[in-house]
């Protein structure tokens, strides 16, 4: 065990000191969450204006933006595997007296401290856009903040354990990033979609991170109107709407998976 704590700490360091020293990474991973703030948030706040009674669009998608920040810094954290593979660091590493699995988890953890930093730094911006937030919700979203970004770490470190270059890494994760983004509520409720698009939902596992950091903000689900009748906004399994408490389970249950795979991908790749 004190290897793999070892392991962990180590990583985890180093991770955190490079994304300290790189001050374009610190800008450039918050430069696309912040446009789709400005451009569809502020835009559409105007057309949409109220979608629920005290509730305007920018309200609604602002929890999705930090956690597509989130998810930005964390899946880009297995980067550093391929990057340390190619230069040939990786291999030093993996001679040192650490644990494998706690290289990866390692990894894991620093991309998750970057990935909520990240989170953070919107959060601290919400009062500047005009998003109400009180100080309990803050320190009821950073946990929330916390395993998800540990969760979507574990993905970007099971990604990179497959990949040689970091051409094919940003590639693949590209092609990803997308579909898990416009797939998780953050822009509309995931329950009027056509059944395939809504079942695929279901098994992304940042459609469960942004409803539960949506819900802290909203103080629960909200229910939309219409013609076609009431949608509500959260997650619903079964014809139920999943809880907080479900969520983080989901979270939690996605988050383990993901990590071991990445561990077990990442042992036998090296």
């Amino acid at each position: 065990m004190d290897e793999v704590y070892r392991g962990i700490w180590v990583i985890a360091y180093r991770e955190l000191l490079r994304f300290v020293q790189e001050r374009a990474r610190i800008v450039s991973s918050l430069a696309m969450p912040l446009l789709f703030l400005v451009i569809i948030g502020a835009g559409f706040s105007r057309l949409i204006g109220e979608i629920a009674p005290g509730v305007d669009f920018l309200q609604f998608v602002f929890p999705g933006i930090i956690a597509m920040t989130v998810l930005m810094n964390s899946v880009f954290s297995g980067l550093s595997v391929v990057w340390d593979r190619e230069f040939g660091f990786l291999r030093e590493v993996l001679v040192a007296p650490l644990s494998r699995t706690g290289i990866v988890l390692g990894k894991a953890v620093g991309g998750a401290t970057v990935g909520v930093l990240q989170g953070l730094i919107l959060l601290l911006l919400a009062p500047a856009i005009g998003v109400r937030l009180s100080f309990l919700q803050v320190l009821t979203i950073i946990p929330l903040l916390v395993l998800l970004s540990l969760t979507l770490s574990g993905l970007g470190i099971l990604i990179a354990s497959r990949m040689r270059s970091q051409q094919a890494f940003h590639l693949v994760v590209q092609i990803m990033v997308f579909p898990l983004v416009f797939l998780s509520g953050i822009f509309f409720p995931v329950n009027n979609v056509p059944f395939w698009l809504e079942v695929i939902s279901k098994i992304n596992p940042l459609t469960y991170g942004v409803d539960a950091i949506r819900q802290v903000f909203l103080s629960g689900s909200i229910v939309l109107g219409g013609d076609a009748g009431q949608v509500t906004t959260g997650v619903t399994l079964f014809g139920r709407t999943v809880s907080l408490a479900e969520e983080v389970a989901m979270m939690t249950a996605f988050g383990a998976l993901l990590l071991l795979a990445a561990a077990w991908s990442f042992g036998r790749q090296e």
